[in-house]
């Protein structure tokens, strides 16, 4: 789009929301042997989206999903039946744009997290929703291939400023083709971006994603970040993490000011069949009135509750149980995919 003289926003997750889409677990995907543990998780996010905006879910039934939430108010619910591989709408779901002020929505590739896991049908997905009727009128669909990108490598600000990480978006089997200074000037182009925050440290242990960004430090508004701080020294995420602190610290505003910084706690050690889980309270989700905050049974839920209240002092904050959820090595922010206001059809 470079020499077009567009503007392109890419809005925050903090700006109103027309829609969550959520993509659910069903029998033929990695959630079958327990399925019966993750649904309940699944339908305690949709029962809050649902108290505070519409709901896209996409399902390979409706009946069986309607079974599984119960009473709720069904005139907010959208459903689109179709073949999904997986569950994790941040990344295979649409991104949203605003190009001259026209809503749009990126369908990039989605490849499995760089060819990790079959995505063969969730890439499929967006292009779907737009033919089945799903998105508003004036929403121009734009097909952005090959270019590989998911959306919990992104962090807006809604005015210019991206905070993404380098293991993500210069990993192999995604676009390595491009160099990092092309990759930064195609997001520059594509998004509108005046400048790219690159986190250099900082992971989770069981993680698929390459450290997808959202599960590390999150954009809370303009000038705030949230981010998972560690502080026991013999935990094996302590030296990247600690690293990717003392970035943050030196990360300055298009303002230039320095971000205000709220720390998070390491959420306890989950492990599962001996395997570590990439357990995280990063992976928070920002709806209408509400942030919805992944919890793990642990007295470390209230601390994190507490420390995301300084963020968002004029939204409710949701614990969830994600337990379940970390098995298959996502938390409730990659499960989700939010849409702003005029994007959905009514």
């Amino acid at each position: 789009m470079k020499g077009e003289n567009v503007d392109i926003l890419f809005p925050a997750e903090w700006v109103p929301q027309s829609a969550v889409q959520l993509t659910w677990p069903h029998e033929d995907t990695d959630w079958a042997p327990i399925l019966e543990e993750v649904v309940p998780c699944f339908v305690s996010i949709a029962h809050e989206i649902i108290k505070r905006e519409k709901l896209l879910i996409v399902c390979a039934d409706q009946e069986i999903v309607k079974q599984q939430l119960g009473d709720v108010d069904y005139s907010k619910v959208i459903f689109r039946e179709m073949d999904t591989n997986d569950t994790w709408a941040r990344d295979h779901g649409g991104i949203s744009v605003f190009i001259d002020g026209t809503p749009a929505v990126y369908d990039f590739v989605f490849n499995g997290w760089g060819m990790k896991f079959a995505a063969d049908k969730d890439n499929l997905i967006t292009r779907r929703l737009f033919m089945s009727d799903t998105f508003a009128d004036e929403v121009l669909p734009l097909n952005m291939q090959p270019f590989v990108l998911e959306g919990g490598s992104l962090e807006s600000d809604g005015k210019g400023t991206l905070l993404t990480t380098a293991e993500c978006l210069l990993s192999l089997n995604r676009n390595e083709y491009l160099c990092r200074e092309e990759i930064e000037n195609q997001l520059k182009d594509i998004f509108g971006f005046k400048q790219v925050l690159w986190l250099e440290s900082g992971y989770l242990a069981g993680d698929d994603t390459d450290s997808h960004v959202d599960t590390l430090a999150r954009l809370c508004n303009e000038d705030t970040i949230a981010y998972v701080k560690c502080d026991d020294e013999t935990d094996e995420h302590f030296a990247e993490l600690k690293e990717m602190e003392e970035q943050l610290k030196e990360f300055r505003t298009l303002d230039n000011k320095p971000y205000k910084l709220i720390d998070l706690p390491m959420a306890d050690k989950v492990e599962w069949n001996g395997e570590r889980l990439p357990a995280t309270y990063a992976n928070f989700l920002i709806i209408n009135g509400a942030v919805l905050l992944p919890t793990y049974n642990s007295p470390k839920d209230n601390e994190a509750i507490s420390q995301l209240r300084k963020a968002f002092p004029d939204r409710e904050i949701v614990g969830i149980n994600c337990l379940p959820l970390i098995k298959q090595h996502g938390s409730l922010h990659c499960v989700t995919m939010q849409y702003p206001e005029g994007f959905i059809k009514e």
